[in-house]
């Protein structure tokens, strides 16, 4: 199923703490727009592209990449964008496209 940008606007739209792929850490989502999701952590502040999480979940539902986190990260740098894969995988993980 494609991503619903409305789904993401709920869930992460007035900020959320989000467990990691490791466990044990959080990343803090700070919003939602229609650019894509705010984050941060202590050292930086970046926005995961909406474009970029759209075509990883069509990549993912289509096979065409791993729906393991770990394999996911790699995937994502070659395919989608190399920014903030990890990230990326928190959020997708979270939002259940990920294992």
């Amino acid at each position: 199923m494609p991503l619903d940008w409305a789904t993401v606007e709920r869930r992460y739209g007035d900020g959320a703490s989000i467990p990691t792929v490791a466990g044990g850490k959080t990343l803090q989502i700070t919003g939602v727009d229609a650019e894509g999701v705010h984050i941060r952590n202590a050292l930086w502040r970046d926005t995961l592209r909406r474009a970029d999480l759209e075509k990883a979940v069509a990549l993912v539902e289509t096979d065409r990449m791993s729906r393991h986190a770990g394999l996911f990260v790699e995937e994502y740098r070659t395919l989608v964008a190399d920014v903030r894969a990890t990230s990326a995988a928190h959020v997708l993980k979270d939002l259940g496209f990920l294992e």
